[in-house]
């Protein structure tokens, strides 16, 4: 059980659509099986938000956890006191493009995550489309928010439940919700492509892989897709040292220049890479073709 929290609020309020008003940049809104939704859209694009309750959840990893690195301990209790929004895939290469005017990415195509961006890059495109879209006021999430998010609830290496690596590239329950290193070459369908037909101990042998359109595997209970695999997603801060106390809504260094933590692992990444838990830090300026991200609103 979560340890009874200290005297510090969480905001009880379901959602921000249960007054019967959207948010005020909101162009669809709604609620589903999975929560509530809203979307804003720039001319025909539309880009959906899902609802991330306020509530605590235990961040890092327990001991045992296969695939386990040391700086995801000591696991600890984490509250996030506000709810936030959250786009339910990774930014997508149309979105960008309409943003910013050019496409970086390596594997193209409009429904595939823009990859190729660094941290410097994203705070570009926030400045930008934020200019554009006045009282959007999009954000990247927090190490801690991003967790949480990811976890939808759940307590487990995976959302879906737990892991078990066979192989540096074979852990059967990442198939059903992450493109990684295992099966990213499964109905690859670009010219441009990485060879994969030796990469070790793959749960599907392919000879090339790369991205995939978003939202082409199964989403965590609160409707986001591609939380793990595919690219790798940047994350607002840097990495804090974890301990056992409980921490309200934690945030790491902010330092100009410093190094930000990304998570969720990628197409190319050995399958412990690919866990709920797994943390890696990158200078803001590195650019990769599994380095992108997804937005936040608060």
């Amino acid at each position: 059980m979560l340890p009874t929290a200290p005297p510090r609020s969480i905001d009880p309020s379901p959602h921000p659509l249960v007054t019967g008003s959207a948010p005020a940049w909101a162009s669809a809104w709604g609620e589903d099986r999975f929560g509530v939704f809203a979307a804003f859209s720039l001319g025909d694009l539309v880009q959906r938000l899902r609802w991330i309750p306020a509530g605590v959840f235990r961040m890092g990893s327990p001991e045992d956890e296969p695939g386990r690195d040391s700086d995801e301990g000591p696991q600890h209790v984490v509250q996030i006191g506000r709810g936030f929004w959250l786009f339910d895939t990774p930014c997508t290469q149309a979105l960008w493009t309409r943003v910013m005017g050019k496409n970086p990415s390596r594997f193209q195509s409009p429904d595939r995550p823009v990859e190729r961006v660094s941290w410097d890059d994203v705070q570009r495109f926030l400045a930008t489309i934020n200019g554009e879209r006045p009282g959007l006021e999009l954000v990247l999430p927090t190490e801690a928010q991003w967790e949480h998010a990811c976890r939808a609830g759940t307590g487990e290496a995976l959302y879906q439940g737990p892991i078990e690596i066979l192989g540096l590239n074979n852990a059967p329950a990442l198939d059903r919700i992450a493109w990684y290193g295992g099966n990213s070459g499964v109905g690859f369908d670009l010219a441009e492509g990485e060879d994969s037909s030796r990469w070790p101990e793959m749960q599907h042998p392919s000879a090339r892989s790369g991205t995939h359109p978003v939202a082409g595997k199964e989403s965590n209970s609160w409707g986001l897709f591609d939380m793990l695999g595919n690219v790798w997603e940047w994350c607002a801060d840097g990495n804090r040292t974890y301990d056992a106390r409980w921490e309200p809504d934690p945030v790491g260094p902010l330092d100009v220049g410093g190094v930000r933590v990304v998570r969720g692992g990628s197409w190319l990444n050995f399958a412990r890479f690919c866990r709920c838990a797994y943390r890696r830090r990158l200078a803001p300026d590195d650019r990769d073709a599994d380095l992108g991200f997804r937005c936040a609103q608060s």
